[in-house]
């Protein structure tokens, strides 16, 4: 089945010109409907879906440019080339500014409708192409959210897999003999490792972005969680955090969780005594435009002899997860405690 040839809607006032242009376009193959003033024309717009107008400006009443304004107006305005005569190119440029798609000079030999029926292909061309490009941007866009729509449907699945492997990890802790300690510490230690993991899908699916993590939403309830596993009535453990506004991808935030919560663990777990109170501060500051430093600072008793305590599992944690962040990581000066510095880009 043969496609309806495009519909055009020519105004003029010219009676004769009117019916010699849609000679002209009939023979173009195009459908054309004629309206003898700008108001009448405006009408049969409103009325019918034209894929283009062709507008004369000198009519009487209602010119070509108030016309024009008029079929702007419409639900579903119709692109327009606007007629001018030849020493009028002010009023073609105020056409064009005021939305017409093309214009054309009207002489009095046959070039004029030559030259129209050019300027009505090209206009139908140009408009093909912005309709496809519309279509091709709606089609991007309902991809993406389809894509957004499923990235955080495969976050929430993830963070709800963790938690659930944290809960066996859990439930291994305390079946284990009291005898058994160092293997529950290590089970213990493991599940806080999980959970910082969880909490970053847990914050890709409970935000509007899929691909980057609020840095200092996240620290702040990993912080929390790790400050209700440690504190005890008779030795709390106050963590402090300072954090600038930071948003990173998320293998980044996954490797920063980590190191925070090593450092973290390390200082609660050793920088105080076992029956006293002790703080630990945590800072993420932007470092100019493509850096950030993360600092984590006690005020306990310091690396000794700087033997690794513990299993040395947590210490090569870190090592990994800042090699995987490309980042520097030191030990600052400190008249007391440690006060650990990683400077990574963004």
């Amino acid at each position: 089945m043969s496609e309806a040839p495009p519909a055009i809607l020519y105004i003029d006032d010219d009676e004769g010109l009117r019916r010699l242009t849609a000679r002209s376009l009939r023979r173009l193959g195009y459908r054309v409907e004629l309206a003898g003033s700008g108001a009448e024309g405006v009408a049969m717009a409103a009325a019918e879906r034209f894929d283009l107008v062709a507008v004369d400006h000198y009519m009487p009443g209602q010119d070509g440019l108030q016309t024009l304004a008029a079929l702007k107006k419409l639900d579903q305005p119709p692109p327009v080339i606007f007629v001018t005569g030849s020493d009028e190119s002010k009023l073609a440029v105020a056409a064009l500014k005021a939305g017409a798609i093309d214009y054309v000079v009207k002489t009095v030999n046959t070039d004029y409708f030559d030259l129209l029926g050019q300027a009505i292909t090209q206009a139908l061309a140009t408009v093909s192409l912005r309709r496809e490009k519309e279509a091709a941007e709606e089609r991007l866009r309902e991809s993406h959210a389809r894509l957004e729509m499923l990235l955080h449907e495969v976050n929430h699945r993830v963070s709800n897999s963790l938690q659930l492997v944290s809960a066996f990890v859990h439930m291994q802790a305390r079946v284990l003999d009291a005898g058994e300690g160092v293997a529950r510490a290590a089970l213990d230690d493991t599940q806080r490792r999980i959970a910082a993991i969880a909490q970053v899908h847990k914050r890709l699916y409970t935000s509007d972005s899929v691909e980057t993590v609020d840095m200092a939403d996240y620290l702040g309830s990993l912080l929390e969680e790790l400050g209700d596993t440690w504190s005890t009535p008779s030795a709390p453990r106050h963590i402090r955090l300072a954090a600038e506004p930071l948003k990173l991808a998320t293998d980044k935030a996954v490797a920063l969780g980590i190191i925070v919560t090593e450092l973290v663990t390390n200082a609660c777990k050793y920088a105080y005594p076992a029956d006293g109170a002790g703080e630990v501060r945590v800072a993420l500051v932007n470092a100019g435009d493509t850096q950030f430093s993360l600092r984590v600072e006690d005020d306990g008793c310091g690396m000794g002899s700087g033997e690794t305590k513990g299993t040395g599992l947590g210490t090569r944690l870190i090592r990994a997860m800042a090699q995987t962040l490309k980042a520097s990581l030191e030990h600052a000066p400190a008249d007391r405690g440690v006060h650990v510095v990683l400077l990574a880009a963004q």
